[in-house]
C-alpha cells in the first residue's frame, strides 16, 4: 500500500513566517523547542531544544464540512526543507506517545469505525487498515491529548 503524508505547503510556512499572523489572523506566538513536543508541521520533524518555532491557528483544508477545524500548529521559525517521502510515516508521527488516527471519505465524512487511537510508534497499522478500506479518501493523524494536525496521509495519485 503506498501512501504519503502531506505537510503544510510550503506557501503557507513561508507566509506565516513573513506575515507573522496565522490563518485566523492572530499573531504567532514564537517560542525555543524544550523537550520534545513541537512539531514542525512543513519537514515533519521534531525542533530540536532551543530551537525558535512559531506557533499559530492553522486552517486545515480538509475535512471540508462539518467535521472542519482550524488546529494548532508549529513551524520551524526559519526555512526548512518540506516532508517529501512516500510510504514513510512522518517523525512526528512516530516519535508521538499518543496520536488519533481519523480516516474520511471522498464527501469528507469522517468513517467512525476506522479511527483508532495509539502510540505514533505503532500508528502505521491503523493508517495503513483505513487507507485500504475503500471508502477513505484520506487520513488525519492528530496529537491525541489536544487534538492538533500532525499531518494528511493519502494514497497517491
Amino acid at each position: 500500500m503506498m501512501f504519503r503524508c502531506v505537510p503544510v505547503d510550503t506557501t503557507v510556512a513561508e507566509r506565516f513566517r513573513r506575515e507573522g499572523r496565522d490563518d485566523r489572523g492572530g499573531a504567532l506566538r514564537r517560542m525555543r523547542a524544550s523537550g520534545s513536543g513541537f512539531p514542525c508541521r512543513h519537514c515533519l520533524q521534531l525542533a530540536t531544544e532551543g530551537e525558535e518555532v512559531l506557533l499559530g491557528s492553522y486552517d486545515l483544508p480538509r475535512p471540508r464540512g462539518i467535521y472542519w477545524t482550524p488546529s494548532p500548529i508549529f513551524l520551524h521559525a526559519g526555512p526548512c526543507e518540506r516532508f517529501r517521502q512516500d510510504d514513510v510515516l512522518a517523525p512526528v508521527v512516530l516519535r508521538n506517545p499518543l496520536v488519533s488516527v481519523r480516516a474520511y471519505d471522498a464527501a469528507d465524512q469522517c468513517l467512525y469505525a476506522l479511527g483508532e487511537v495509539c502510540d505514533g510508534a505503532m500508528a502505521e497499522v491503523p493508517l495503513l487498515r483505513a487507507l485500504r478500506h475503500p471508502d477513505t479518501a484520506f487520513v488525519n493523524i492528530h496529537t491525541a491529548r489536544p487534538g492538533c494536525l500532525l499531518t494528511r496521509v493519502e494514497k497517491p495519485g
